[in-house]
C-alpha cells in the first residue's frame, strides 16, 4: 500500500539522542560543555546567557550531529565542533527539521519547533572563510520549551504524535509554510 505525503511526513520517527551540551555564559563568550543542565520556560537553558519571556521562539538551539560532520566537509577542515557553531545541543539519529509541528521530549523536558536556526555572521568568524555559506541548510533548530526538566547527555530525544492544539501551529514561522 502506497502512503501519501501526508501520511509520510505525519509518520513516526525513531528517537535520536542528545550528544552534547552547551552553555554561553554570555554574549561571545566561550561555550561551557556541561553533562547535564536544567530547561525552564522562558529562560532555556539555567547558566546561558538567553533569557526571554515565557513565549520567546528562541529557547534553546539546536544542532544535528550528522550537520558537523557535512559542515566539515564543505570547509575542507577535518572536523567542526559544537563550540564553533554555538548552539546550545548536538543530537544525532534524529532530521531535526523533521520536527516541524511536532514536540518532542528530551529527558524530563518537553520542547516544539521553531523554526530554523539560520547562520549569523560569526560563522564566517568561528568556521573561516565560507563558514556562513556551509552552515546555510546546515544551522540546526530553534525551539521553545513547554514544559522544564533536567536533561543529560545520552537522553533519548522522543518525537510526540502530532499536536492536536491548533495553537501549536503559531510556533512555526509564517516563511516556512
Amino acid at each position: 500500500m502506497t502512503m501519501s505525503l501526508k501520511e509520510l511526513m505525519n509518520a513516526p520517527m525513531r528517537p535520536g539522542r542528545l550528544d552534547w551540551i552547551g552553555l554561553r555564559p554570555a554574549r561571545r563568550e566561550t561555550l561551557k560543555a556541561v553533562d547535564e543542565a536544567r530547561v525552564e520556560i522562558g529562560g532555556g537553558l539555567v547558566g546561558d546567557h538567553f533569557t526571554g519571556p515565557a513565549d520567546a521562539k528562541r529557547m534553546v538551539s539546536m544542532i544535528q550531529a550528522e550537520h558537523l560532520v557535512a559542515v566539515a566537509g564543505i570547509l575542507g577542515r577535518p572536523a567542526v565542533t559544537p563550540f564553533m557553531t554555538r548552539r546550545n545541543l548536538v543530537i544525532s539519529g534524529l532530521n531535526l527539521l523533521a520536527l516541524k509541528g511536532r514536540t518532542f521530549t528530551i529527558g524530563e523536558a518537553l520542547f516544539a519547533y521553531t523554526g530554523p536556526c539560520a547562520p549569523c555572521g560569526r560563522m564566517d568568524e568561528n568556521l573561516g572563510p565560507g563558514g556562513f555559506q556551509a552552515m546555510r541548510g546546515h544551522g540546526g533548530i530553534i525551539t521553545r520549551v513547554l514544559r522544564p526538566g533536567t536533561i543529560r547527555v545520552g537522553d533519548a530525544v522522543v518525537v510526540l504524535d502530532l499536536p492536536q492544539q491548533p495553537s501549536l501551529a503559531l510556533l512555526t514561522y509564517p516563511d516556512e509554510e
